[in-house]
């Protein structure tokens, strides 16, 4: 793996990790749409890390209140205390999640780096947020959540280990469905991701020290680096954008890329040039 191709895979992963496009899938068509190699499952998950560690700074305020109030309340869930209650909704989230990865994980996730799995997912799940953004109301805040509004929350994140998906794009959706208002969907979605991908990094740690590779832990300690440098960029841009505007733009790039993938997998493309 070369720098150049280091770099541009962590700026592409830290710009599409919070925007509703898929970050996984974009990570996986880069290799299949230029002449770099595959840099496999390990290094995309690494480069996530950087991206929760983004999230972490930039919402350093909320997470010092859920501390301060898990810690008031003893470990013990009360609803009453606002840190509390935003910790424990966050963990009822993560729970359906990590059962699906660990499920998934024994039966190996390889197969789903396919450009075809990838284009129905971001086409498909492109149009549903885009019904969730136009139907959905706008008058609950991340505060109005309940334990169920979580789970089901939690529930549509596990729909991401597919692929084109986007984990923040389906958690989106659903809290849009719930009502959420567009920039408290955005934000429960991001600090949704903290636990999740910070175990499957632990995982991948492992597995990676296990090894023994210390090249690939070399790489991977500068995509979280690089990665870090990109996301907040991208957490910037998206909770400005949402202050007055809408999903579209981000539904109307998934249709135009899922369309693309479709007829170019499919052998459409081909013949049509032809």
């Amino acid at each position: 793996m070369t720098d150049l191709q280091l770099l541009l895979l962590s700026a592409l992963q830290g710009l599409t990790e919070f925007l509703p496009v898929s970050s996984s899938g974009h990570l996986i068509l880069f290799s299949k749409f230029t002449t770099f190699p595959d840099q496999g499952l390990a290094l995309d998950v690494a480069m996530h890390v950087g991206s929760i560690m983004a999230v972490m700074i930039y919402f350093s305020e909320d997470i010092a209140a859920m501390v301060k109030g898990v810690f008031k309340t003893w470990l013990i869930p009360n609803f009453k205390n606002a840190g509390s209650k935003l910790f424990w909704l966050i963990v009822i989230g993560t729970i359906p999640a990590v059962i699906a990865g660990l499920c998934l994980k024994l039966y190996g996730m390889e197969w789903l780096r396919d450009s075809r799995i990838i284009g129905w997912t971001i086409l498909g799940f492109g149009i549903l947020l885009f019904i969730a953004d136009k139907t959905g109301m706008t008058i609950r805040k991340i505060d109005h959540l309940s334990s169920l509004d979580a789970f089901l929350i939690g529930l549509a994140q596990c729909l991401a280990l597919i692929p084109g998906t986007s984990r923040s794009g389906i958690t989106i959706t659903m809290g849009r469905f719930l009502g959420l208002e567009r920039r408290d969907a955005a934000k429960f979605a991001m600090l949704l991701s903290i636990p999740t991908i910070a175990a499957a990094g632990l995982l991948v740690g492992w597995e990676l020290y296990q090894s023994g590779n210390f090249q690939e832990i070399i790489y991977a300690v500068d995509g979280i680096t690089y990665s870090f440098v990109f996301s907040i960029i991208a957490i910037f841009i998206i909770m400005w954008w949402l202050k007055k505007s809408t999903f579209l733009p981000f539904v109307i790039y998934r249709l135009c890329l899922g369309s693309y993938l479709l007829l170019d997998s499919y052998g459409y493309l081909d013949k049509f040039l032809k």
